[in-house]
């Protein structure tokens, strides 16, 4: 694997407090990344760290090849970010926002219509950023962050707060940058999106690593009852093995047409998680 990002045995201590412990992993070019964990677990300080704005306490971080520690103002130039704090000026519009990012990366002005278009901002690009809506300036501040073509895309919770469409939108934005080459790595709080975006995912719970994986994979893995839940259209509630022992009983419902409904008892992430810790993601 061509690794974009590694994290070798991070450790990472503020005072007398560890926020990161041992913490190793790696993201290959072009892949959707989760870092999944509630508040506190140390997913802003991974960023931090990677990006070059702390230092760890021990081990190594590399981004694109490159210490993070030591990261040269080129590297830079390969990185968009989406982050909590979008940085944008509020009083100025849109495009003038926009202009200054553009100037300062030597990027043509041309290609601000190209992504205003692609966001669907092109009518919005006149307003102050003041009077849009979040998820107009959510639109602002990814466009801004994919205009230079970045290698390497940092997400921050890029869809909290934002309607279905919005955030349907940005999913697919987000799934353009992939298909270039981009490599994405996101951070969320929503099951769904992890599940349904993240090529692989790793669980952070106190600083620690607990689990990494494909999400479908680990869905199943942590799949204990194995059951399947069959709801008929008389109401009837079904809970039946799920092996070859119930397959004629399956079929029987099937060809008398009664099942209204039938699913697995595969866990979501939400529970792997509180599987693993005790506790919930949010």
């Amino acid at each position: 694997m061509n690794a974009v990002i590694e994290m070798n045995k991070v450790k990472k201590e503020f005072g007398n407090k560890t926020v990161l412990s041992d913490v190793s992993f790696s993201v290959g070019k072009g892949q959707i990344f989760g870092l999944l964990g509630p508040s506190g677990a140390g997913k802003t300080t991974i960023i931090n760290i990677l990006t070059g704005q702390i230092r760890p306490t021990d081990g190594t971080a590399k981004l694109l090849g490159f210490d993070s520690a030591k990261l040269a103002d080129g590297i830079y130039n390969k990185i968009g970010m989406v982050l909590d704090e979008s940085g944008v000026y509020e009083r100025l519009s849109a495009a003038d926002n926009m202009i200054m990012f553009a100037d300062i990366y030597g990027i043509s002005r041309s290609r601000i219509t190209e992504i205003s278009e692609k966001v669907g901002l092109s009518d919005a690009m006149k307003k102050p950023v003041e009077t849009l809506s979040k998820g107009m300036k959510q639109r602002l501040v990814l466009a801004r962050a994919i205009l230079h073509s970045p290698e390497l895309l940092f997400l921050d919770e890029p869809t909290s707060g934002l309607d279905p469409a919005t955030a349907l939108r940005i999913h697919e934005l987000i799934r353009e940058q992939q298909k270039r080459g981009c490599t994405i790595f996101l951070t969320t709080h929503n099951m769904e999106e992890a599940s349904s975006m993240c090529d692989t995912i790793i669980l952070l719970n106190k600083g620690r690593l607990v689990e990494r994986g494909v999400p479908q994979e680990l869905c199943r893995k942590y799949n204990k009852d194995n059951l399947i839940y069959i709801m008929t259209k008389d109401g009837k509630e079904l809970n039946l093995d799920n092996n070859h022992r119930s397959a004629k009983k399956i079929a029987h419902l099937f060809s008398e047409n009664q099942v209204e409904s039938i699913h697995s008892s595969e866990p979501n992430l939400e529970t792997v998680f509180i599987t693993l810790t005790g506790r919930k993601l949010v």
